[in-house]
This record gives C-alpha cells, structure tokens and sequence, in this order.
C-alpha cells in the first residue's frame, strides 16, 4: 500500500486549544461524578458524545498524517495518526494493520514494520493511550504515590511552575501527568527488559504511545493466558516461569501493580508481560505490600485452576522477605515531613533497624 504525508494547515496546539473550549470537555470532570447515577441507556450515550467530541475537535485531519490499511472510524483514525505519525517519519513502521486490543486506557495495533527499523522483525506492537478526558483508570493516585513526575524524555520535572500546575490539576497539568504516566511505563520496561524480564521489547515512544515487540503469529495475536488451559506439567513450569520474572521485578524495585492472567500473554509455551503503567516502586509506596499481595494472587488463582496447588499469601510474604522488604510498610524518606515529630521518629527506627 502506497503511503504519504499531507499538510492540512492545522497546528495542532491551536487543536488542544479548542478542545479544551469545548463545553462538553470543560464539564466532562463535573458530570462524570453523577454518569454512575445514570440509567444505563445515558452511560451509552454519553461515552458516545465522547466520542463526537474527540472527532469534532480534530476538524478533520492531523497536522500531518499516513495513509494505512487497518479501516478504523473516522475519529479512531484521527488518533492514531496523531499517536503514530511520528514513528511513520522516522521509519519505524511502514503501517497499520489491526486493532490487537482496546482497553480502558489504551489500544494496540499491529503495525509493519519498516524493514530498516528493527532487522529482522516484520512487525511492531503500538500502544496508544486515550486522551486524558477519556482515560478510566481509578485510583492512579495510588500508583503514583512515591514517584517522579517525569517529562517526555524520560528526566524528572524540576521546574517549580510546571510542578504548581500539577500540584493544582491544571489543565496543563492534568496533560503533563498524562506524559508522565505514559513516560513511567516506558522507563518500566526500558529497566524491566534489560534485567531480563519476559517482556516485549520497548523500542520508542512518542507523545501519546509506545512502540514495542509484536507477540504472536503474522495474522494472530497472543492469547492471554487467562484464555489457555495449561496441561499438568506445562501449567508448573510457567508457574515458575512468572514467579521467576516477579523476583527479577522486584530485584529491580518493581510491582507490577496490575500482574494477572489477563496482563500475561501465551505463545508456543512461553510467556510474555504486559501493561506496567501502573508499576510501583516497593520502597517509595505505602500500598506496594498490599498491591504485591493482589498480584500474586491474581497469578496463583489462575494456576490454581490448572490444577496447581499454591498457597497465595505464603508465597507473596516469603517473596517480599526473600528480597529484603520489610512486612510493615516502608516510608520512602520522600513522603516524609521533616518538621513532624511523628514522621522524624518513624525514621529514626527504620535507621536503627
């Protein structure tokens, strides 16, 4: 399929900046409290008008944008141009093929890959983050907690103003949180591969999406292992196998955070990771005990349907020992404040300890 750029003469900040002009987006925070009051039919028609929203805003076209072959809807179009331009200029990929998965916070495509990009890899997986007004992730405070708020390459914000608007949810704020969380998920599995951890490979990220290895065959994608039934012998050693990659996570200071048999995929008897935007470090959160705890589980309930026994809370307490973790929750010195006398004694004894 033959591709090409085009120039409709729309710069895209004065797009964000009808967007947020827009009245269905400047009240969507002060409705979206009473949407689960709804009837059903409302919920419907209001995640609709969402829809019409994003589509309206985009007035057409991306500033630049490529043809591709997967038949996506006009504003889903729309997004994924603005998501996936980028790694079109910079030959990346060379196409879009199919929608992998549409979640809550993100899709995945499929995309070709271009043949200079990545040797000999045909194709790549594209993870695209909805727009932060669309996003449906709850509690992300709770994940958050402990970390740096991070640009988009990658470095901490140090800047006081950029810090007061996120402080103060702004919107320019809520859009450098938004950058934030995506950049949290790449350096996450930028870390988490180099330690050795089944994952797809993380190659690039742009604005509003990361670019990584494509698990499965040329037309079929990965099932998740939520979707295998494991034979006896099989279902033990991809036991081990995940609780193998949940030792090297937390050798590297990660929980997963979100770790279960919808979040692992399965291909010719192996496995692979996915979706750490919500990865915690366990030395920096007051929940990581209790968020580690959820994700063993999770895991141990899948296999115990397979047939395996396992006891979920031994495991996860001997795990969190085994690396040094404390079972009482650790303060990182960070969310500490110096000038209450509670905080003070508190890490007076995690320094005698």
């Amino acid at each position: 399929m033959a591709h090409h750029r085009r120039n409709n003469g729309i710069d895209k900040n004065e797009l964000y900046e009808e967007w947020d002009k827009l009245p269905a987006v400047r009240n969507m925070q002060s409705e979206r409290a009473s949407v689960r009051h709804r009837p059903a039919t409302k919920r419907k028609a209001r995640n609709e008008t969402e829809l019409e929203v994003a589509a309206l805003v985009a007035q057409g076209d991306t500033q630049d944008s490529f043809d591709f072959s997967y038949h996506a809807s006009r504003h889903e179009r729309l997004w994924i141009n603005d998501a996936l331009g980028s790694f079109y200029e910079d030959h990346w990929i060379d196409d879009v093929l199919r929608l992998l998965k549409g979640g809550k916070e993100a899709n995945v495509y499929q995309c070709q890959a271009n043949p200079g990009s990545v040797g000999e890899v045909d194709h790549l997986a594209a993870k695209v983050y909805r727009p932060r007004q669309f996003r449906n992730l709850k509690n992300d405070h709770v994940y958050r907690e402990g970390r740096m708020n991070l640009d988009s390459e990658g470095h901490e914000i140090l800047d006081d103003r950029m810090n007061l608007a996120m402080r103060k949810r702004t919107a320019y704020g809520l859009e450098l949180m938004h950058t934030s969380w995506i950049e949290h998920e790449f350096q996450t599995m930028l870390r988490l591969h180099a330690a050795g951890v089944d994952l797809p490979v993380p190659y690039a990220r742009g604005h509003n999406a990361i670019l990584m290895g494509y698990i499965g065959y040329n037309d079929t994608p990965a099932p998740t292992l939520n979707q295998v039934s494991l034979p006896p012998l099989e279902a033990k050693l991809l036991f081990e196998r995940v609780v193998h990659n949940i030792e090297l996570m937390l050798a590297s200071e990660r929980v997963h955070g979100d770790l279960s048999a919808y979040n692992i995929l399965y291909l010719d008897g192996e496995i692979t990771l996915i979706d750490f935007p919500q990865a915690i470090n366990p030395h920096e959160n007051r929940n990581a005990l209790r968020i580690f705890e959820r994700d063993v589980t999770r895991v141990c309930e899948y296999f115990i349907h397979q047939g395996l026994r396992t006891n979920p809370r031994a495991l996860a307490t001997d795990l969190w020992k085994k690396h040094g973790l404390r079972l009482m929750p650790d303060v990182h010195p960070r969310l500490l404040d110096d000038q209450n006398e509670g905080d003070r004694a508190y890490w007076q004894g995690m320094q005698q300890d």
